[in-house]
């Protein structure tokens, strides 16, 4: 019988650890560890940060699923591998610490024969003083609590604007590195609805405070797409969109400090700026989790398996080189760690070879550079494609990864929410294919497909964003059937 780890529950890994037990079934063991015990569908934490959507409708407890589907669960946090076992057992191990409350604290090692690597980032809320929710000056929406407390915060600011106090409210990102910038601008329009339907937009100034070079760059280094018969570019679709709602954008802005009441930024050429502000939501940047590794012997080797940011080295080329020289076929395709064949890293727990947006920094040398996203539909496909490849080798003795997913080559679809109702709500429905622009394909579209780089805004996008919400749910339950909607 052979066992396979996944660590973490997050649309990678939980995505992997079901397909892994649908090939496998009980012939094989599949074991989760992840420190919390519930799923979270993380795109609507936006809906719930405005009031509009109650925490318990975007999470579902993981222990009744994995029992279902005969997945062993250990609700734990991943300290420590040890990918060549130790001197009693050549087998791979990993260190947990459980985080039950029933056994919190005590610490056991689980031997396996492949691991999967997706335990998401850790939130770096201490990379910029004064960021975040617990100690800080800032709300979030990156976890269900934290979307319940910005919704209460956001409340008392309408309060104070009905009762006539003007209010200035930043939506954005808290470090010149931050990724997930498109979450930052669903929530600065989920906002800014909230206001006009509560009717005190005129009362309220609305700033989106970001490190993207320009608007509509979300860390993809922006796109060309069809919209409306036309072809238009991301940057100049967004400039519309905040005009029409009469929205401020801050951009090419690294924040550095964040004091009660100001947001403290340096803009790229090096300009040292003060933001006021009533409300803040600011997102944080990502690095790994700090897992740390060591060899037979007990050597750390965790520089071995990881990049300094703390996130798996896989199949990349992760060269040191100049921008220019940086290519789409850079890009990992099979997710395996290049030292460990029976290790892989997915979903934001692998180590990207580079940006995909154009680095800066200030004369100063202070970073100003989106982080790649590789969330939603990416994480989805490397879990189902790690998970293929791992049932491949274990059934039928593949010796080299036989299912691959490069971001250089698979197309994304992200439906951006710009305000939230059945009758009233909008959104942004936008594709891109290739993820990760390649230049050699596509020279004079800015390294992707014309025909399939599209933009839409409207009611329509809004319904297929809460059509999703249902239907990825339904997936994440493991409901009949599941298997047919794609990642």
């Amino acid at each position: 019988m052979a066992r396979v780890v996944v660590l973490g529950a997050g649309v990678s890994g939980h995505t992997a650890a079901l397909y892994l037990k649908k090939r496998l079934g009980r012939s094989h063991e599949v074991i989760v560890v992840s420190p919390g015990s519930k799923w979270n569908w993380i795109p609507s934490n936006i809906w719930v940060g405005v009031g509009k959507m109650t925490a318990d409708k975007v999470v579902f407890p993981l222990a009744p699923i994995y029992r279902r589907k005969k997945i062993t669960f250990h609700q734990a946090k991943a300290v420590a591998l040890y990918p060549e076992g130790d001197l009693n057992s050549p087998r791979g191990q990993v260190e947990i610490v459980y985080t039950d409350p029933t056994r919190v604290g005590k610490t056991v090692r689980l031997g396996y024969d492949y691991l999967i690597n997706a335990t998401g980032p850790q939130l770096n809320f201490a990379a910029t003083p004064g960021l975040g929710p617990d100690g800080g000056n800032t709300v979030s929406v990156c976890t269900p609590s934290h979307a319940v407390g910005a919704a209460k915060r956001l409340a008392e600011v309408i309060t104070n604007l009905k009762s006539g106090s003007p209010q200035t409210l930043v939506v954005g990102v808290g470090h010149g590195t931050c990724t997930c910038e498109g979450a930052a601008f669903e929530y600065a329009f989920n906002v800014e609805q909230q206001l006009r339907e509560a009717g005190v937009r005129d009362k309220a100034e609305v700033i989106y405070l970001t490190n993207e070079h320009e608007l509509g760059d979300f860390g993809v280094g922006g796109m060309t797409f069809s919209s409306g018969g036309a072809r238009v570019t991301s940057e100049a679709w967004m400039e519309s969109l905040f005009r029409e709602r009469k929205m401020k954008a801050i951009t090419q802005a690294a924040v550095t400090r964040i004091d009660p009441g100001v947001i403290n930024y340096t803009q790229i050429d090096g300009t040292e700026n003060a933001q006021k502000f009533d409300f803040a939501m600011l997102l944080p940047p990502f690095r790994g989790v700090g897992l740390t590794a060591y060899d037979r012997d007990g050597v750390e080797i965790t520089d071995t398996i990881f990049a300094p940011s703390g996130f798996m080295r896989v199949d990349a080329d992760y060269t040191a080189k100049p921008f220019d020289e940086w290519t789409a076929q850079d890009w990992p395709k099979t997710y395996q760690n290049p030292s460990y064949a029976n290790l892989f890293g997915v979903g934001i727990a692998f180590a990207p070879p580079h940006a995909i947006s154009r680095p800066y920094a200030t004369p100063g040398g202070l970073a100003v550079a989106p982080a790649p996203p590789r969330t939603g539909m990416p994480s989805g496909a490397m879990g189902k494609v790690v998970a293929m490849t791992i049932a491949d080798m274990i059934l039928k003795g593949a010796l080299t990864p036989t299912h691959h997913a490069s971001m250089g080559e698979m197309a994304a679809a992200c439906i951006a929410s710009t305000g939230t109702g059945l009758r009233h709500g909008t959104a942004a429905a936008m594709s891109m294919s290739p993820i990760v622009p390649d230049n050699a394909r596509y020279p004079d579209t800015n390294g992707r497909d014309p025909r399939t780089t599209t933009g839409e805004i409207g009611l329509a996008a809004h319904w297929v964003k809460r059509v999703l919400h249902t239907m990825f749910l339904y997936k994440a339950k493991a409901y009949p059937f599941w298997y047919l909607i794609p990642e």
